[in-house]
Parts: C-alpha cells; structure tokens; sequence
C-alpha cells in the first residue's frame, strides 16, 4: 500500500488500500474498489486530494507504522466537537482533548516511527481538525527525540490540538492566535504552557513572526515545536508540496523561524522520504521507498526494474533523489 495524489490515480491497476471518508467520517468508497473516472473529480471537489492505494509498484512496502484511519478519524472527530463548541460559545469539556493527547502520546512513545496521514485524506470540511491532529502528533515526534517527559509530552500535545481554535472566535486570521490564547488562558485543568503554544505557534526566532513579533528565547520551545509541525503539515497539504520538498522548507527555517536545535530535531524525528515515495537511486534507477529503518534520510528501497531491495543506510555512497516524473 502507497500514499498517492488523487490526480495520479489510475482506474485500470490501483484499487484503494484504505477507506475514503466523507464530511460526517462515513466511509464513502470502501478499500478493495476501484475509483470511477466518473466521481474522482467529485472527490477532488470534496477535498479529498490524497489517497491510499494497492498496485504493483505498491507490494512490499511497509506501512506498519501508519497510526490507523478508525484512531486518526476518532481523534479528528473529539478534535473537531470541541472546537464546535468553542465557537457556538457552548461549554467544552477539556478531558476529551487530553484524552486524545494520551492516546497520541502513547502511539508516539510506542513507535520508532509514526507515518503521517495527510490532512487532504479526508474531506475539506474536517482538513482544520485533521491538521490539528496531525500538528500534535509531528509536535510529538520532535518531543520525543528532545527527551520531553510525560507531563510535557502531554501539555505539548494538548496545545498542539487546540492550536488553531481561535479561529472560531474570529474570522480575521491575524488575530486567531490572541484570541485561542485568550481562551484556553481560562480553560479549567489547563496548563498556561498549553495556551501560549496556541499564542505563539506563528512566531518566529527573528522577530518577523505573529502576533506580538517576539524573538529570541521569548519564543518558547514547546511553541517552536508546534510551529515547525504546523509549517510542515501545511506545506504538505496546503501547498501540495512532497515531504522531500517541505523538509527541504523546514530546514532552510534553521535559526530563522526556528532555533536550530528544534529543526534538528524534526528532521531527525520525520521521515525525509517515507514509504511510498518514489525515488532516483545511483542518478540512474527509479525505485520506491519500502521501509524506513536505520536512517531517516536513507530508506530502503525496491529497484523497479528488477525489484532488487536495497538499503540504502548500508552504502552511503549511493545517492538517492526524488523521481519527478513518477505517480
């Protein structure tokens, strides 16, 4: 099974390798069938830009370590009740939110390595609480690498989710990240570090970053995290970019948005090709990524032509580049 584009699916030699879900996270197509040509430009309409799919290219690769769709979806919908209720000013129970900041912690602290489920999986309407949810578990995957203990893992995650509520309390984007500080400054049972990753997670080092252009070490660590994740998670799905290329963004963040360390950390806590990514090996042989095991940046991969595996963490002469011209 493989990450793909919506725009690069094939009818005639992919089939679905996991669900696609609708705006109420009921299962539109099942996974086994074929996509009609007829509804892809439908789904395109829904939002659902990324899908999952089984074909040749797709056998052996490994995905174990993809946090399963029932998890993410159950997350994005917890994620996406409280902030339902933030915005028709009704009372939200915060337990839900730290519930789900528990779960994710544990996948995280379970795993080596957690493969991301792109925001653009699902329909548009659920994008924002699917970001947050994707921005809690890359925040965590950073932590962890830092060696954050458990309460700072959990209040990292909690405003890592909650992140971008202000916007349901105002519509000018500007003042989103004030006006979600200023309500989770008086949530009940939660931690103030929580609120000031929600007010600070558009900062940046150099002081050009929003809303108060702080600089320095004024802008907190827990918040860098949270930002790093958040630029990453909306080059990828806003912007359509492949992981290589949005890695590529966050490093050239080092020191400018982000203090070095905290991109250090990321590049070293997510995959710069996960599996799935079609690759150049050698500068001669299209290949895709199987497995990522020793080494982030040095997968293993399947040689197309003969489907000889390689890993490339054991030749570290051999060079490895995305294939441009590859679905």
């Amino acid at each position: 099974m493989r990450l793909i584009k919506m725009t690069d699916y094939n009818y005639r030699t992919m089939v679905l390798g996991q669900p696609i879900y609708d705006s109420k996270r009921r299962i539109l197509l099942t996974a086994g069938r074929t996509i009609d040509p007829k509804i892809k430009d439908r789904l395109l309409d829904l939002g659902i830009s990324y899908i999952f799919v089984e074909d040749e290219v797709s056998k052996g690769i490994e995905l174990d370590d993809m946090l399963d769709m029932p998890t993410w979806t159950e997350a994005i919908k917890d994620v996406q009740e409280y902030h339902e209720l933030v915005r028709d000013n009704k009372k939200a129970d915060i337990r839900k939110i730290q519930e789900v900041a528990k779960k994710l912690t544990n996948e995280v602290k379970g795993r080596v390595m957690l493969v991301l489920i792109p925001s653009g999986a699902i329909a548009k309407e659920l994008h924002l609480y699917a970001h947050s949810v994707n921005v809690a578990i890359l925040s965590l995957l950073t932590a962890k690498k830092l060696g954050y203990s458990d309460i700072r893992l959990k209040d990292l995650a909690v405003g890592a989710l909650l992140h971008d509520v202000g916007k349901m309390l105002t519509r000018d984007y500007d003042k989103h990240s004030e006006s979600g500080f200023n309500h989770l400054r008086f949530v009940s049972q939660m931690s103030i570090v929580s609120a000031h990753i929600a007010y600070q997670h558009h900062e940046k080092v150099d002081g050009t970053g929003s809303p108060r252009k702080i600089a320095g070490k004024d802008f907190i660590e827990v918040a860098q995290i949270c930002g790093v994740a958040n630029l990453y998670e909306n080059l990828i799905t806003k912007e359509g970019m492949p992981p290589h290329e949005a890695m590529e963004g966050i490093m050239a963040a080092s020191d400018i948005y982000f203090d070095h360390h905290i991109v250090q950390s990321f590049t070293h806590a997510v995959p710069t090709y996960p599996p799935g990514t079609r690759v150049i090996v050698d500068n001669q042989y299209p290949s895709i990524v199987t497995k990522v095991d020793k080494h982030f940046q040095r997968p293993v991969v399947k040689i197309l032509a003969d489907d000889r595996v390689v890993d490339l963490a054991e030749v570290p002469t051999v060079m490895i580049k995305p294939d441009l011209t590859a679905s």
